[in-house]
């Protein structure tokens, strides 16, 4: 069960990096797979963490849990919408991709800052 938490860890960092590294520091404010793909394993590896960290007895911060979702499903709805947008011919939206971009970074943030106990 160990190895399987991390290598969804590994993914979900991955991810991580993709949508920051994309919204950031490579698009300049143009979609990419890599920032679409990230914010989709962000949030699926995210949930499947959450289940084996439950499933093997661990008890998680649910609050913590739960606002990181919140910002999780705020990631990928920037990164659809401005995808959708592209795709259809609707030019760029450089002000949802630097938002993915900052919603990933808050994620991350919340994810080594709050230490409280649950």
């Amino acid at each position: 069960m160990e190895l399987l938490v991390n290598v969804f860890i590994v993914l979900h960092l991955l991810g991580m990096a993709a949508i920051i590294g994309s919204a950031l520091f490579l698009s300049r404010g143009v979609v990419t797979p890599y920032l679409l793909w990230g914010a989709r394993a962000q949030l699926v590896t995210g949930l499947l963490l959450v289940g084996l960290v439950q499933a093997n007895d661990e008890e998680v911060n649910n609050t913590k849990i739960a606002v990181k979702l919140v910002v999780a499903i705020a990631v990928v709805a920037c990164a659809e919408i401005a995808g959708a947008a592209e795709r259809k011919g609707k030019g760029s939206r450089p002000q949802l991709v630097t938002a993915a971009g900052v919603l990933a970074l808050l994620n991350v943030l919340v994810a080594v800052l709050w230490t409280t106990a649950s």
